[in-house]
């Protein structure tokens, strides 16, 4: 198994297994599952790179300050969009599928598939890079097709050609607030 793959795969099994082991207190407090998506899953990833692309063109156009918010915001964004997602997880089993990428070109797809116990599969991948301290770090997830972060894109830029890049911040902002209350 490649490295890419076994970091999918470890950190995969970790998160279902805090689920299993947690799932009588996340039933009566959803809200410990932000905390469980933090430590076991957003080690991996490179908020700033997906935030580079989730912003694309318009990343240039961010001061120094501007991108430190935009990057925490999106971080607490994704971080409820994958607990979301978690809390809907009911036994259902991750499968690593066939790995074709060549490692030694620091940017590869570890394909997985989620098997429903009642239902058909899920098809997801990973876009991962290997970072200059060597690490394999997470910049996409595409569940079923569909990039995470090219679908945040399109909303952005429409929000940042209507109303400019610190309503996207104050709006992401207010949305995480209101969530956390």
């Amino acid at each position: 198994m490649s490295e890419p793959q076994t970091l999918v795969k470890n950190a995969s099994d970790k998160m279902l297994k805090a689920l299993e082991d947690n799932q009588a207190e996340l039933e009566k407090s959803p809200e410990k599952i932000y905390s469980l998506v933090e430590d076991i899953l957003m080690p991996y990833f490179d908020f700033e790179k997906m935030s580079k692309l989730a912003l694309g063109k318009n990343w240039r156009q961010l001061d120094k300050e501007q991108r430190v918010q935009f990057v925490e915001e999106f971080r607490l964004l994704l971080i409820r969009t994958y607990s979301t997602a978690m809390l809907e997880y009911t036994n259902e089993e991750i499968r690593l599928l066939p790995f074709r990428d060549d490692v030694s070109r620091k940017r590869v797809t570890v394909p997985m598939e989620v098997i429903q116990p009642a239902g058909p599969s899920i098809p997801m991948a990973l876009s991962l890079f290997q970072n200059d301290s060597s690490e394999w770090k997470v910049y996409d997830v595409k569940i079923d097709g569909i990039s995470l972060v090219t679908n945040y894109r399109s909303s952005f830029a429409t929000e940042i050609r209507n109303k400019g890049v610190d309503s996207l911040i104050s709006d992401l902002a207010e949305r995480n607030a209101k969530l956390k209350s």
